[in-house]
């Protein structure tokens, strides 16, 4: 008899209103034939969106998870720490899925042609609108991947929903322990897996809905953060040159403060360990994606 796989999808939410809510609706609506529990991590919400779950009928295949004003990052990890599956999927609090999504999001995985793989993110209002991983552009600003039909090698991927093994998420120490509430979470991890000889994939074939807010997040985000985010990503990853490059693109909170906070911290010790660790270069990685940068 053949063993299904167990997965956990993560969820991390804070002020998700009643998207929550319709996200494991859907969820629980959808045909899968794994064995899957999903994951909550309530960071600090204040609007008890995840309060429906103690008398959900599902509730004995949900763990609920609370925290307090981890991030974006951090949240995702906990979960993981606390999910019981071989597998993950990372997934917004704010998503409809269709039929055997699951199966067929894991199935790179588990022939051993990806490590990490997205399917195509629609927009819930607008379905036709669809992004299919991320690249960057001379700014090292994100854009989707469009008009794609066939599986392929991205160079990001997008968080919102992001299938891996617990093998390899835990190989690569998951998503980055020190950035700050949110930003650049999706992007350090995909170029960590790249550097790291792990590969990341799109496949087209599979959508989900997203629905994006027409307003701000609920929840506070600031240039500082954003940036530390952003010089923190750099410093583990790339190129002295390059770092001096992503310095002169912080334009709305102070470069050398962020710098010079990052550096009394643990950030050269991670930035050796990485360089010992990886099999390719932010070189490599640049030039396999054609990213001019």
């Amino acid at each position: 008899m053949e063993l299904k796989p167990y997965v956990s999808v993560i969820i991390p939410a804070k002020n998700e209103g009643i998207l929550l809510k319709n996200t494991v609706d859907s969820f629980f609506s959808i045909k899968t034939t794994y064995t899957v529990e999903i994951v909550i991590v309530d960071d600090g919400s204040t609007d008890d969106c995840a309060e429906f779950i103690h008398n959900y009928p599902e509730k004995d295949k949900i763990k609920l998870i609370k925290a307090e004003g981890l991030g974006s990052a951090m949240a995702r990890n906990l979960g993981a720490e606390s999910a019981s599956g071989d597998f993950f999927i990372f997934c917004d609090a704010h998503l409809a899925f269709e039929d055997f999504w699951v199966e067929n999001l894991l199935n790179p995985i588990l022939s051993g042609e990806a490590d990490a793989v997205n399917p195509g993110i629609a927009d819930s209002t607008n379905p036709d609108s669809i992004g299919f991983g991320y690249s960057w552009n001379h700014n090292l600003e994100p854009k989707w991947n469009a008009d794609k039909h066939k599986p392929f090698f991205s160079p990001l991927l997008a968080g919102g929903c992001l299938a891996i093994s617990k093998k390899v998420f835990f190989d690569v120490d998951g998503f980055e322990k020190s950035f700050k509430v949110w930003g650049r979470e999706d992007e350090e991890f995909s170029i960590k897996l790249w550097l790291f000889g792990y590969r990341c994939i799109v496949l087209p074939s599979v959508k989900i809905q997203h629905y994006f807010r027409p307003s701000n997040p609920p929840f506070k985000i600031t240039w500082d953060d954003v940036d530390w985010n952003f010089l923190r990503m750099a410093y583990s990853h790339f190129s002295e040159e390059r770092i001096v490059k992503c310095k002169s693109l912080i334009k709305y909170s102070n470069p050398t403060e962020i710098e010079e906070k990052l550096l009394k911290g643990d950030i050269l010790e991670q930035r050796e360990r990485y360089r010992k660790r990886r099999k390719f270069d932010d070189n490599w990685f640049m030039e396999k994606f054609n990213i001019p940068f």
